[in-house]
């Protein structure tokens, strides 16, 4: 890393499966996790604003790393300036997102992520983006264009609505192309929520001693009856003619991936309703988890595992649920202020570097 965040330079080796960064708060903990975060995915969790994570007074910030896969090697290389990111992957400059995001696979665990079933649908939406872009790149593609379209669409409708635009063929034209790209950004969807339903619903059942089952429930703002793109495709439109008259009085698109959620369903009931602050951490727990194994199914490996103080908000039971499953599976970079969470809960022996003012000094174990 050079110039991000309060980090001026620093080159570090992980050739272990734990990595423990500890340290106080405000000392760069965090900084360091979010900087693979964004090294695999070219934005941060934390912020839509680049600027912030060039370091204060410079105009770049450069991010490197080199990812052993079996027995070949990936170098990959993110360059944040006031105009724009660069992506490099073994020095060859990536013009599309597409063809750089999925070259390295990461799974984010942060506090916040606990309210990943109380939370607002927005954020269970970011959740399914991040994670399914991560596996299928196309999926990043179709909804950048959905998006995009969409705004345009908003824009047209609202001239419509204060009747500074009376040509409805335009209308018809993006409602062809966000038709046609919702469309694929459902279905793909779909497709990733059943997966993840059946991972989750696994470890959720072991982190209840089997008391309890979970089940995932993709809630469209449209009927969907299909995974089908093409079935899709027809309802979605169907769905825009009928509504046409009232997005064109409101100014707005009513209905899409946009307005979408999720259900979570533990014993059947819903459980951003009804469950307890305990269940909805489990099932948040179950569905982050899920995600590990749902990783390697699709790509063949697993993800490198990114826990940010989430060991502190865990029970104890949770913890060891936790541990026991990326346990000598999966590369795994852990902050805390203590290493009370993890003492004698793990066989695996982690390398621990303490973390104080942007500086990190390996603990020699």
């Amino acid at each position: 890393m050079r110039n991000y965040r309060n980090y001026s330079e620093l080159s570090l080796a992980f050739p272990n499966r734990l990595n423990i960064f500890l340290g106080e708060n405000a000392q760069g903990k965090t900084n360091l996790l979010e900087s693979i975060y964004v090294l695999a995915l070219t934005r941060s969790h934390r912020t839509s604003s680049e600027q912030e994570l060039i370091g204060w007074h410079e105009d770049f910030a450069q991010i490197k790393g080199r990812i052993e896969r079996g027995t070949s090697e990936l170098e990959l290389e993110l360059l944040l300036t006031k105009k724009g990111r660069k992506s490099k992957v073994n020095h060859i400059e990536q013009k599309k997102l597409s063809s750089y995001i999925g070259q390295l696979n990461v799974i984010l665990f942060a506090p916040e992520d606990l309210s990943l079933v109380k939370g607002s649908p927005q954020m269970r939406r970011r959740f399914i983006d991040m994670e399914l872009g991560q596996i299928n790149p196309v999926y990043l593609y179709d909804l950048a264009q959905y998006q995009q379209t969409l705004k345009q669409r908003n824009l047209y409708l609202k001239q419509l609505s204060e009747k500074k635009q009376t040509d409805e063929i335009y209308l018809d034209i993006l409602t062809e192309q966000l038709v046609d790209f919702g469309s694929k950004v459902l279905a793909n969807r779909l497709q990733f929520i059943k997966k993840l339903e059946y991972w989750s619903n696994d470890l959720h059942s072991k982190i209840t001693n089997q008391k309890e089952t979970l089940a995932i429930q993709y809630d469209a703002s449209i009927p969907l009856e299909s995974e089908a793109v093409e079935a899709i495709r027809t309802v979605f439109m169907n769905e825009l003619i009928k509504n046409r008259k009232r997005e064109i009085f409101k100014g707005n698109t009513f209905l899409g991936p946009h307005r979408d959620d999720l259900i979570f369903m533990v014993n059947q009931q819903n459980v951003q309703t009804y469950g307890s602050q305990g269940q909805q951490r489990t099932t948040a727990l179950s569905v982050k988890l899920a995600e590990i194994d749902l990783m390697k199914e699709e790509t063949g490996e697993y993800p490198i595992l990114l826990l940010d103080d989430v060991m502190s908000e865990l029970d104890d039971s949770r913890q060891i649920h936790l541990l026991e499953t990326i346990e000598n599976k999966v590369q795994t970079f852990l902050t805390t202020t203590t290493l009370n969470h993890v003492k004698g809960k793990m066989t695996v022996h982690p390398d621990i570097f303490y973390v104080q003012q942007g500086q990190i000094e390996r603990k020699e174990t």
